[in-house]
């Protein structure tokens, strides 16, 4: 079993493969990309921001962190690593893209998973927010992964060269997901199911829209594989957890001043996590 970093990059100007010299990936034209100190790879142009500092903030990035280290989101880990290694081929690399990485969180959950079942993975952990994938870096004691701030947009990945794709609480780009997998490669997606949350968006919002119950569509190029849904109850006992997991989410700004006031009075919260777990393989041709 071995997990390295998934090195075929593309150059996010031109498409070009990129090819690592030292410290700096390079491709033929000459555009050069250096690693920071943290081991991380900025390829998200200037051109290709739509505001100076795109994604999660360091302050949610933070959030997030302590969140998942407290185990919270642990179950879903856990899911997410069973489907991905479930059809493994026994003996090859599995090389696996976690499109909207965060803080590195379910790539470093499907290693040491990988390393119980004897599955060897060449692993790539993007995301928008140089914050996230900074802190990412940070934490890949090992190296074991390739870490880039990049869009989903515009991966910088090579055409056809992924086995599997990660979207978890993130924003698919099916087309550029269907370009960089090969054919029979697999998207794992993560979404949030009708009652999830519900007890902190109860507190926070007025009132609570009808949620959608149908699945995720899907997508062109893809078929559907399978789905499952994974609920649990999670106790947060104490009042800083509850203001983590409100900075961390989408709710922290779409709630109105009063309810964020009113959960971070909150000593104790317990919760429902309710999650879908949707697989699509991409189709030949």
């Amino acid at each position: 079993m071995t997990i390295t970093p998934f090195d075929a990059l593309a150059c996010p100007l031109d498409s070009a493969p990129l090819r690592r010299r030292g410290a700096t990936w390079r491709c033929a034209a000459g555009h050069s990309f250096d690693i920071a100190s943290e081991g991380y790879t900025n390829l998200l142009p200037v051109q290709q921001k739509r505001s100076r500092d795109p994604g999660d903030s360091k302050e949610m990035v933070a959030a997030r962190r302590r969140h998942l280290d407290a185990s919270s989101y642990q179950p879903i880990a856990a899911a997410v690593a069973r489907v991905v290694l479930a059809d493994a081929p026994a003996g090859g690399v599995l090389a696996c893209l976690d499109a909207g990485c965060g803080e590195g969180y379910y790539l470093r959950q499907l290693a040491a998973a990988a390393a119980i079942a004897d599955q060897s993975l060449s692993l790539l952990g993007l995301d928008i927010s140089k914050w996230a994938v900074q802190s990412a870096a940070k934490q890949d004691k090992g190296k074991q992964a390739n870490w880039v701030v990049g869009s989903n947009a515009k991966l910088p990945v090579l055409t056809g060269t992924l086995d599997r794709v990660l979207c978890l609480f993130g924003f698919p780009v099916y087309p550029e997901f269907a370009r960089v997998l090969k054919p029979g490669g697999q998207l794992l997606q993560v979404d949030a199911g009708p009652d999830h949350l519900r007890e902190l968006r109860e507190i926070i919002y007025p009132t609570l829209k009808a949620e959608r119950s149908e699945g995720v569509q899907t997508p062109n190029d893809f078929a559907p594989l399978d789905s499952e849904t994974l609920c649990y109850e999670l106790e947060i006992a104490n009042p800083e957890r509850i203001a983590d997991l409100l900075l961390m989410t989408p709710h922290f700004f779409k709630a109105g001043a009063e309810g964020r006031t009113r959960a971070m009075a909150l000593e104790s919260l317990r919760l429902t996590v309710e999650i879908r777990l949707t697989r699509f393989v991409r189709m030949a041709g």
